[in-house]
């Protein structure tokens, strides 16, 4: 690692949490890598955990998944949507891997005898892993989790304080975050939050060189000044980070207020001046879309945290972007759909979308809302228990076989038309063991599949243990259903489609997780558009969406 060249830039948050730090630090990479600058981001995360992929959805949100195979947090997909940053296993770590990697080199006598202990032994492992990320990155943003005064956090927060001097006081920024509050009774903007959020910063041994204040209003100059006065902070350093209708704009107001400008004077970067010109297209057709809106139905059953399907939600409106129209999400309870029926939620939406998930909870609901829009011609998007919800409906509603289901939720099913893979029959440890990361998919010529991508063979990110039963593979076949993907070499089913029907389609992975604002996703900007025509021959027809 170029450690005399190198620029760390890391952003820490206090007071709340939520308050943004990883869309702020995707904003600061988006910024500086406009300016020409090979930027690349690291999340490190306090919870003990490994890594959050046994944790609940509903507690940790989504889990996003690398190239690599790694799980990781959610966190990591701002940063590829927001950069061309390519994300890695090497850029999230957690306590509980900081100290896994520590007992495992104690326990090899690395150590030589010595007591081990989190000064140096565990800081110099965290160190370490900042810069093994770091590589040849002109600019490495490393994001503290968590909100400082946590217990959890002291390790990261002193390696951090360490860093400086280990890699030059030149070479080093700290941004922290903070909230400055409106009090309705008071009639004012309040700053003693901020300002003992910078204190307990201080008392650990970090001065922070920029703030950015999380607030819902402008924030007048004598304000910032005198945060400025009272955290020793220059008056040219203190930045707010306003309430935006899309996170998307956050970029662009940073940029007006000068903190790209400003960064790269503290750190003496010598960088060209900033081309933001695709921003502002993207926000112009996410505020003003010329083409009306479509609204979708998202037919899951982690609907009521929308977190939990971050990189979803954001894909879908990357489809919304390549298509010029606005996407209205209608989030509908699986379970509801078991309850109420699948055509009192489901009808007036312009397309179905049945997400990833685990668990038998809500699956009834998600095969009534496939065979919905199988049998009503609605455009339909099935990703990883998506596609295999449609199977096991196709199974009963076209084959006949009234008790196809899955083994994972129906291990005495007389028809597995969906199992599990054979390299997990023995699998007993839950956390990194599924079928992870990119994996090649041959797409059948003249397919849907094939037209969207416009290439033979691709390479999609995957998280899931079971698959498409290759046994039924020629019976599902000959009914019609298309296997317009597949993986050559393990020949196992990545995708499917209905030939008689107007979008119909799904895939065993996720591509959510490759879609930019920038660059949608083919499905995604596929999906949309089938939704759009849907709702223009709805309203040809006389039918009105809400």
């Amino acid at each position: 690692m170029r450690s005399k060249k190198t620029k760390f830039i890391f952003v820490t948050g206090g007071v709340v949490s939520s308050l943004g730090k990883g869309l702020a630090s995707a904003s600061i990479g988006a910024l500086l890598e406009n300016r020409g600058l090979a930027v690349t981001l690291i999340k490190l995360d306090p919870y003990i955990n490994v890594d959050p992929g046994t944790m609940s959805p509903f507690q940790h949100g989504e889990v996003f998944v690398t190239e690599d195979g790694g799980e990781t947090d959610m966190d990591l997909g701002h940063y590829e949507r927001f950069t061309n940053a390519r994300m890695s296993r090497l850029n999230n770590f957690t306590s509980g891997r900081i100290y896994h990697a520590v007992i495992m080199k104690e326990r090899r006598g690395e150590y030589l005898g010595k007591t081990v202990q989190v000064i140096p032994h565990v800081t110099d492992e965290i160190k370490s892993s900042i810069r093994q990320a770091a590589q040849d990155a002109d600019v490495v943003i490393v994001e503290v989790g968590g909100t400082v005064g946590d217990i959890e956090s002291l390790p990261f927060l002193e390696a951090i304080r360490q860093m400086r001097y280990d890699v030059g006081n030149e070479n080093v920024v700290y941004v922290h975050l903070t909230l400055l509050p409106y009090i309705g009774a008071a009639g004012e903007v309040k700053t003693k939050p901020t300002q003992h959020s910078v204190m307990k910063l201080r008392e650990i041994g970090i001065q922070p060189d920029f703030l950015v204040c999380r607030t819902d209003r402008e924030v007048p100059r004598e304000l910032k000044d005198k945060i400025a006065m009272f955290c020793n902070v220059d008056t040219r350093s203190v930045f707010t980070s306003p309430d935006v209708r899309s996170t998307y704009e956050l970029p662009l107001e940073l940029h007006r207020q000068g903190l790209d400008e400003r960064l790269a004077e503290v750190l003496n970067i010598w960088s060209r001046a900033p081309h933001l010109e695709r921003w502002e297209n993207i926000i112009r057709k996410v505020y003003e879309p010329a083409r009306g809106q479509v609204r979708i139905a998202i037919v899951g059953k982690y609907v009521n945290l929308t977190e939990s399907y971050k990189s979803l939600n954001e894909a879908l409106l990357h489809g919304g972007i390549a298509n010029d129209v606005k996407v209205n999400l209608h989030f509908v309870d699986s379970q509801e759909v078991e309850e109420q029926g699948a055509e009192k939620l489901l009808a007036g939406v312009d397309a179905i979308l049945v997400p990833g998930g685990f668990g038998v909870r809500g699956t009834e609901g998600k095969i009534a809302a496939v065979r919905y829009a199988r049998e009503k011609k609605v455009p339909f998007f099935g990703i990883c228990l998506g596609l295999q919800m449609a199977v096991v409906e196709f199974s009963r509603g076209v084959l006949g076989l009234s008790s196809a289901n899955s083994l994972e939720f129906n291990e005495h099913t007389p028809h597995p038309v969906v199992t599990l893979m054979e390299s997990q029959v023995k699998v007993q440890d839950k956390g990194g063991t599924m079928r992870l990361g990119s994996y090649a998919c041959a797409l059948k010529p003249g397919s849907l599949a094939h037209q969207l991508y416009g290439q033979d063979t691709i390479q999609e990110r995957h998280r899931h243990r079971y698959e498409v039963n290759n046994a039924y593979r020629s019976k599902l076949q000959e009914a019609g259903l298309v296997i317009s993907g597949s993986n050559p070499e393990l020949n196992l089913v990545e995708m499917i489609e209905l030939a008689d029907h107007p979008y119909f389609v799904g895939c065993q992975f996720h591509p959510e997780f490759k879609s930019k604002p920038f660059a949608p996703h083919p499905l995604f900007s596929g999906f949309i558009r089938a939704a759009l025509a849907q709702r223009d021959a709805n309203a040809a027809a006389g039918k009105v969406t809400e």
